[in-house]
Parts: C-alpha cells; structure tokens; sequence
C-alpha cells in the first residue's frame, strides 16, 4: 500500500522533505507546491549524490523561485528540476511520478 499525504501539509510556494518507504527502501523526497502544481524530486544533487537540504525543509533560494542544493549552491528549476547553475548545470534532479487524489497524493515509483 502506498503512503497519502495531505497537499495542505506542503506549504503554498514552499516545500517539504519527506521520507517515502519503496519496498525496504526509504527515500527522500522533495515535493514544491506553486499555486495549484506540485512537483516531487528525489533528494539528491546530481553533482555529488548528496541530499539538497542541510536544514529541514529548505530547498528553495532567497527569491522561492529556485530550488538550490545547500553543498554548493547548484540552481535548479522547480518546473522541470533542470539544473540552471552550478557545477552540474545542464544536470537534472529526478523528477517523481505524483497521483494526485483529491486533498492528497501519493507518490508513484514505477
């Protein structure tokens, strides 16, 4: 059984870490909500593999429009998760399936 969230628990034009469970896996996730779209992204820089956020539910940049890796301040669109600056520019975040259902989702790893 997949896991629901609750679209209101990711704060409008912010975001939201999350730990999904994939099997016997745990992954980290990052969902951004922008109006009525919400984008998941895996947690992980395509540079260094490392998780984009040293600080609980922070992944945006100062102006909310970016989502900015904490280790080395790699920008990325929050649209397409394509990678606009930084070391691995050109690079893109792994986008993730969401099904959205009613006031929640859930995220769909196939």
């Amino acid at each position: 059984m997949k896991e629901q969230f609750k679209i209101s628990s990711i704060p409008e034009n912010g975001c939201k870490g999350l730990s999904v469970k994939h099997g016997m896996d745990e992954i980290k996730v990052i969902i951004v909500r922008q109006g009525t779209e919400i984008y998941a992204y895996q947690n992980t820089c395509p540079h260094t593999g490392v998780n984009l956020d040293w600080i609980p539910d922070q992944f945006l940049d100062i102006s909310g429009k970016l989502i900015q890796c904490s280790t080395h301040g790699a920008l990325f669109q929050i649209t397409d998760g394509y990678c606009i600056s930084g070391p691995c520019a050109g690079q893109n975040l792994r986008p993730l399936k969401l099904n959205i259902k009613g006031e929640g989702f859930e995220i769909d790893f196939s």
